[in-house]
């Protein structure tokens, strides 16, 4: 399985595929210089390997690549990212109390 993550625009989510094969996305807003998570999606025959974690992390490079502050409204998104501490600096200091980071 080599999974490959990009952004579509149109959709506003990060998309991860196996092949040609849909394995999961991440939902967000882009608002300004800011960008929202809302929700992450996994397809059930891909859950577990990893493919949540290599859309989260390359979600929020590209965010960080833009300049853009993150609001992790998505569970898995916030999640992750308070398991990653190294990435908490994308979410704006005044939010992070909101967001338990």
């Amino acid at each position: 399985m080599e999974i490959k993550v990009v952004d579509n625009p149109a959709k506003s989510r990060f998309e991860a595929y196996d092949g040609d094969s849909l394995a999961g996305f991440a939902q967000y807003v882009l608002a300004g210089d800011r960008i929202t998570f809302t929700h992450t999606q996994v397809e059930s025959a891909f859950g577990g390997k990893g493919v949540g974690g290599q859309l989260a992390r390359t979600a929020l490079d590209a965010a960080r690549e833009r300049g853009l502050g993150v609001l992790p409204d998505c569970p898995f998104i916030r999640g992750w990212i308070a398991k990653h501490p190294d990435y908490v600096d994308l979410v704006p200091a005044g939010e992070r109390d909101a967001y338990q980071l």
